[in-house]
């Protein structure tokens, strides 16, 4: 067995993170983005971690990594939802929940999706969201495994403001017990 944990992001954790985030944005979006719409700059990603984790907005706002040893191999964001429909108090939102392509299928990938939702349980939110890309079949499927379902909602990000980079997203859902 080896050494495998969950913890709270540190400040230190930024430029871990910032790999590991730039790495599986590459895999994740090849086919879906073109290479020049991902940031690459792994510098400004570290700065932009540190910062966030240095002072968060809220103080539900947290940030955990999975660890292999003292190697960081993934993450996962949870906050209070911030959707139109959703109720801040009582909806949280898993914003992200990333591992390392290397680093897939070793179980990190759900010791961090229920380090989250104990996050989440802890904060007193009793439902989560999360917003995925509707072609990502692998999210999708691993997160209906763990009871998340659809919930009907869908949006388009235009991420380059013209119209000519589109990602499409529907949004998840699962009870907080």
């Amino acid at each position: 067995m080896s050494d495998v944990s969950v913890r709270v992001a540190w400040a230190d954790d930024a430029r871990a993170i910032a790999e590991v985030q730039l790495r599986t944005w590459r895999a994740t979006y090849a086919g879906v983005l073109p290479a020049e719409a991902l940031p690459s700059d792994v510098e400004a990603a570290a700065a932009a971690w540190h910062a966030a984790l240095s002072k968060p907005r809220d103080a539900r706002n947290r940030v955990l990594v999975a660890l292999e040893r003292n190697r960081v191999v993934g993450f996962a964001l949870t906050s209070p939802a911030a959707d139109p429909d959703c109720d801040p108090v009582v909806d949280a939102e898993l914003a992200d929940l990333t591992v390392d392509p290397d680093a897939r299928g070793q179980g990190h990938g759900s010791r961090l999706l229920q380090a989250a939702v104990d996050t989440m349980a802890a904060d007193r939110f009793s439902r989560a969201v999360l917003w995925a890309i509707a072609s990502d079949d692998a999210l999708r499927t691993f997160l209906a495994d763990a009871g998340w379902a659809a919930d009907q909602a869908h949006r388009e990000l235009d991420l380059d403001g013209e119209g000519t980079t589109v990602v499409k997203q529907v949004r998840l859902h699962t009870a907080i017990s």
